[in-house]
């Protein structure tokens, strides 16, 4: 009876320890590349008009106390940069840290702070080239924080809170923006100067409020681990231009495109991807000299149709699904660096 008292006892002791014991904090690092989030105004009323990529990282992170009780933090200042700024060499810089990050046993998850104008690129990039299923959060901010409506610290903090969450694993590349936790790969920016400034057509997969992350769907498109592209292997981005569709087009603006070295172009039409009647031979003769041309629309949702409003079979034609634009840039560059196929890359649209 002694016995099997004292073992009794010793099993109440051991299940008090347990939920006595706190859960250790998650290991976060914040890598910074400036932006508005790092950016400071003349005075507490200047919401629009500051200097971008102005406050370095470690001071971003001591401007939030409340950090401390959620993760383990720690910063890193990759790049000062406004995000308009960004190139090929810079994603390509970024993605190999942020890799070498994700396979340290010691990090739990990554936040990459990020000016918002080519944010939703950069997310794309890393959502399609980093292999890990360690949460990535990109995050922004539309105000600087020298502003008396900024938006910054709790964009930061939600990120944080959001890299170091069991739940995100998995998911992608991440957006943390006004609350919502938007993918990676179908954010973007809808409207400047306001606070709600990101959105994705399908919606966000969640919100973090107080702590906590509360999802509602989740991303279907091969995304980090899935994905056949690895920034461990790459080294530079072929070259891809966007030509802007509208009314009275010039052609010429194909041309030089080509001549300026792109081997594809992304042509953002109206519509559904259309091409004036005037541009249709441009655009053969492009894609008859072995440069690829790929249907986007400057439309902000829904998606381009293969073999509506032009027979893109016959032309060897690829569409953009419904990536916008810049997107459809990032997939484009980095497919042709597995294949010069139009066929092939049409797939990596479907499946990206």
């Amino acid at each position: 009876m002694i016995r099997a008292g004292a073992i009794a006892l010793l099993a109440v002791q051991s299940a008090f320890a347990q939920v006595a014991t706190p859960a250790a904090k998650p290991n976060v690092v914040i890598v910074a590349t400036g932006g508005t989030i790092a950016g400071a105004g003349a005075t507490s009323a200047n919401s629009a008009t500051y200097q971008a990529a102005k406050v370095p990282v470690d001071k971003l992170i001591a401007g939030i106390p409340e950090l401390n009780a959620v993760a383990n933090v720690r910063g890193e200042q990759a790049f000062q940069i406004a995000s308009e700024s960004f190139t090929n060499e810079k994603l390509i810089q970024l993605g190999k840290r942020v890799s070498a990050l994700v396979k340290d046993p010691g990090v739990d998850g990554v936040v990459i702070t990020h000016g918002t104008d080519t944010l939703e690129e950069t997310s794309f990039f890393l959502n399609l080239v980093v292999h890990t299923d360690k949460p990535i959060v990109v995050v922004g901010s539309m105000r600087p924080g020298t502003a008396m409506s900024a938006d910054g610290m709790l964009n930061l903090y939600n990120a944080v809170v959001l890299a170091g969450t069991p739940s995100a694993r998995g998911k992608g590349v991440l957006v943390a923006m006004n609350d919502d936790i938007l993918t990676g790969r179908d954010a973007a920016k809808r409207t400047n100067i306001k606070t709600n400034a990101f959105a994705s057509p399908w919606g966000p997969l969640g919100m973090v409020v107080e702590n906590k992350a509360y999802w509602f769907r989740a991303p279907v498109k091969r995304h980090t681990m899935q994905s056949e592209f690895d920034i461990d292997t790459l080294e530079s981005l072929p070259e891809v231009q966007i030509v802007y569709g509208s009314g009275n087009m010039a052609p010429s603006m194909y041309d030089a495109a080509v001549k300026a070295g792109a081997k594809a172009i992304i042509h953002a039409g109206t519509g559904n991807g259309s091409v004036a009647n005037y541009a249709v031979d441009t655009l053969k003769k492009v894609r008859a000299g072995g440069v690829h041309v790929i249907r986007s629309s400057r439309i902000a949702d829904g998606f381009v149709l293969r073999n509506s409003e032009q027979p893109d079979d016959q032309y060897d034609w690829v569409v953009a699904h419904d990536l916008n634009p810049q997107k459809a840039k990032i997939l484009a560059a980095l497919a042709l660096t597995k294949t010069n196929s139009a066929a092939e890359i049409q797939r990596m649209f479907w499946e990206y």
